[in-house]
């Protein structure tokens, strides 16, 4: 017995649309999940790394903070920090602990008054300037303010490249 033309036809059409629907079913979730982030609000708030008295003038040092965003289960990875220093004059500026080249973490030599990435090689003046290297910008500066005798930094989520 042979099937009609008109049966193949119509189970063709089914297929194809049962096909259609099980690919939105999956696919409407995974584009959501993956375009959400562009239309979520960048988180930034205020967080408290230390009293005034405890940061000497022109010394530079690594403070620690709460990441803006972090989720629930993040733990200690939901730490972040920069590196803080008292100017001469009193101000303060905050520097992200991160690369401009590939995001990797870098290191304050007090002695050279230098940032050094030591993964390929970045340099940094002290004011956050290239001096040499791979980085193709400036390191990140954090805002900074003063308030209640607490230095506070505007933590947001730092820019790699």
């Amino acid at each position: 017995m042979s099937e009609s033309p008109e049966r193949r036809n119509l189970l063709s059409k089914i297929s194809i649309a049962l096909g259609c629907a099980g690919a939105a079913l999956i696919g409407v979730p995974v584009a959501g999940f993956l375009l959400a982030p562009l239309f979520e609000s960048v988180a930034r708030k205020w967080r408290s790394v230390g009293a005034v008295g405890q940061f000497a003038n022109g010394k530079t040092v690594e403070v620690k903070f709460e990441d803006p965003s972090p989720v629930a289960w993040a733990g200690i990875t939901g730490q972040t920090g920069a590196w803080l220093r008292r100017e001469p004059t009193g101000e303060f500026v905050a520097f992200a602990v991160n690369c401009t080249h590939l995001g990797c973490p870098v290191r304050w030599l007090a002695d050279a008054e230098l940032f050094m990435c030591p993964c390929h090689g970045g340099v940094y003046y002290k004011d956050g300037t290239v001096a040499a290297g791979p980085p193709p910008r400036p390191l990140f500066k954090y805002p900074v303010r003063v308030q209640n005798g607490q230095v506070q930094i505007l933590a947001s989520p730092t820019p790699i490249t």
